[in-house]
């Protein structure tokens, strides 16, 4: 009778034993699976980092007067190489834009950027191509310009194009999103407003 009592007691510790070491092993896994799902979340958060503008707007200046944007400082501080603006106002109806700062891939389209003065009023003139151009850190010495290819512009003003830029540098602060035209040395006409940044969840 001591002999079982002695062989079951030791089964029903042995079986506790396991029981707990069965339990520990599940929370291990369950931390360890836990933690490599927070960081992939957090790995894919930071590698797809999209900004949009959610309008576009055109230049606003008067005729024949120069509405620089960014320009790496020289020496003395002063700006060199801007990014000069088109001589003559332009409006838009609408547009919008977006770019995957990991990826290079986005879009950009708008609607109605058409002249705001001169004989061409309400048209968009002689332009018939802009091209999309991402500015990254404007103003600082790492400011960094990359452009898309060109995208037809109708004389009502509507243009839209999918893309992929190359060479986006891996810190991009204050971006900012300008149409520009290629006939005329690249000069912008319109830029992305209401910008937002977030990351794809998907």
């Amino acid at each position: 009778m001591s002999v079982k009592l002695h062989t079951s007691l030791s089964r029903g510790k042995a079986s506790s034993a396991n029981s707990t070491h069965r339990e520990k092993d599940k929370k291990q896994m369950k931390t360890l699976c836990l933690t490599i799902l927070a960081l992939s979340a957090s790995a894919f958060a930071q590698n797809n980092t999209v900004v949009r503008w959610r309008q576009i707007v055109g230049v606003i200046t008067a005729p024949g007067v120069d509405s620089p944007v960014g320009g790496v400082p020289d020496a003395s501080g002063n700006p060199t190489n801007p990014i000069h603006s088109g001589t003559l106002p332009w409006t838009t109806k609408g547009g919008r834009a977006f770019v995957n700062l990991t990826t290079g891939e986005g879009a950009f389209d708008v609607e109605g950027l058409v002249l705001n003065g001169g004989s061409a009023t309400g048209t968009a003139g002689p332009i018939t191509s802009v091209v999309g151009t991402l500015v990254c850190n404007p103003g600082a010495a790492n400011q960094t310009v990359v452009d898309t290819p060109a995208a037809d512009l109708t004389t009502s003003g509507n243009a839209e194009l999918s893309f992929k830029l190359m060479n986006v540098p891996s810190s991009c602060g204050s971006p900012l999103f300008l149409i520009r035209i290629p006939q005329f040395g690249l000069r912008w006409i319109a830029a992305g407003a209401i910008l937002s940044t977030n990351s794809m969840s998907h």
